[in-house]
């Protein structure tokens, strides 16, 4: 953890004052909210005797109950096969399998360089490792610094250039179809690994034959850049280090990360032409690459796990502009990819238990089928009742949120733990319209985030 403990975590003595206010903020409207609550009890149980009255008043709490109902046990759920995870021990060298990392680029200038060194120079056995790096049409200086990382490492790096812009799905495809590995591995050309990653991500194919695919755990790499990176990467840990541990205790991660994934060959190849011609509504996907070959994989009836401790560091936008996009991507690929998933979860599509793979969709399906009668929900209250609503809402974000405090706070920090609060906050207002917009335009093509970097 030495390169963590090295990138991640912010020296307190260069925190901003800015980033300290916005968290004094953030608590002063938690605490205020609570407080209002307390005053204004009379004056709620007013307004709630008085809807309690009105046609549907009746049926709206009870759906309401039930509904926080399902959301307590989902995740009492999820608490469980969380404690159950547990990452599978590395194995030896000689026991390591042959693997090809692949790592597209575009427009990534210098970073892909740092990319490429950081897998070279790792632990894993020089003469078990292939690394195929592929510009895909960039317009700037990557293809300089692919040159660079040649020079760098001579033989221990394959780099290549896409004839034009092609996406990444083409430029994985390309890798994939040259790979000579048992185990393919692929990672963003802006991210970084530790030395032991690759060793801690492919060693779960040798303990366990059914395994067909690997998640690794990504970490933000920029998190100095801003407060939205600092927010980002304690949502990450929650993210992965969570959610993925338990649903990995299911044998079902529902998505392999861009930034750091493996595939047993044999996966991939099984379906490589179905992912890179697949279409939705009639137009080609070039989005969520990721979550198409998880889903493909899954379908052979093979598990999908995460190591917790195969860690991998990446950039993330530090701009509103750009986090909204990259948001969009996702819940676009989220809702595709739940309708294929659906297409084959119900089925016995693999030996053992199937159950918990239906119970993760569901709950994914439950987000989708409610995002418009929850955000026109919460608009008409916000609009009609602005004190009730502005603070039940901060109330349950700090219910909530807490969860994610305590557990970052007992894993990493407690200081950076905080900003799971502001960033509760800053979805619930600036970003509670990215679930119903992605549904309304699902059909819609382009990666979104991709530009010229600002600054490398």
């Amino acid at each position: 953890m030495n390169l963590i403990n090295k990138i991640i975590k912010p020296n307190p003595q260069q925190t901003k004052l800015s980033h300290k206010l916005v968290l004094l903020g953030t608590f002063l409207l938690l605490f205020s909210s609570i407080y209002f609550i307390y005053k204004l009890q009379p004056y709620f149980e007013k307004l709630h005797e008085k809807k309690m009255a009105q046609a549907g008043g009746n049926f709206f709490f009870n759906f309401s109950i039930v509904l926080l109902g399902v959301q307590l046990l989902f995740l009492i759920y999820i608490f469980y096969h969380y404690f159950k995870y547990k990452p599978i021990a590395p194995v030896s060298d000689d026991d390591l399998p042959i693997i090809t990392v692949i790592v597209p680029a575009y427009n990534e200038g210098k970073l892909v360089l740092d990319t490429l060194v950081s897998l070279a120079n790792g632990d894993y056995p020089k003469e078990k490792l292939e690394i195929i790096s592929l510009d895909d049409g960039s317009v700037d200086d990557t293809w300089m610094w692919m040159n660079k990382a040649k020079e760098i490492l001579g033989e221990r790096v394959t780099i290549l250039q896409q004839p034009k812009n092609m996406g990444k799905r083409h430029a994985l495809y390309r890798g994939f179809k040259i790979a000579r590995g048992s185990v393919f591995v692929t990672v963003d050309s802006d991210s970084i690994v530790e030395n032991d990653t690759l060793r801690q991500l492919v060693s779960p194919f040798v303990k366990d034959e059914k395994c067909g695919a690997v998640g690794g755990n990504v970490r933000v790499l920029n998190t100095e850049d801003g407060i939205i990176p600092k927010m980002l990467n304690v949502s990450f840990v929650f993210s992965f280090e969570f959610i993925r541990s338990a649903q990995s205790a299911l044998n079902t991660v529902l998505c392999t990360p861009g930034a750091l994934a493996a595939y047993r060959s044999k996966a991939v190849m099984n379906c490589l032409e179905d992912w890179i011609n697949q279409k939705f509504m009639g137009n080609p996907s070039d989005i969520g690459e990721d979550r198409a070959m998880t889903n493909m994989i899954l379908k052979q009836g093979y598990h999908v796990l995460f190591q917790r401790n195969a860690y991998v560091l990446t950039n993330t936008p530090d701009k509103f502009k750009g986090l909204y996009k990259m948001f969009i991507r996702w819940e676009r690929s989220n809702v595709r990819e739940n309708i294929n998933m659906s297409k084959f979860a119900f089925t016995k599509f693999r030996e053992g238990s199937t159950f918990g793979a239906r119970i993760l969709l569901l709950n994914q399906w439950l987000k989708v089928i409610l995002a418009y009668p929850m955000m026109l929900f919460m608009l008409y209250v916000l609009i009609k009742y602005p004190i009730l609503s502005i603070c039940s809402s901060l109330a349950g974000i700090f219910l909530f949120s807490s969860i994610q405090v305590l557990f970052y706070a007992n894993k990493y920090n407690v200081k950076e733990s905080f900003w799971a609060y502001t960033y509760s906050i800053f979805y619930t207002y600036t970003l509670f319209w990215i679930t119903p917009y992605a549904i309304a335009t699902a059909s819609r093509r382009g990666w979104l985030t991709r530009s010229l970097p600002v600054s490398k």
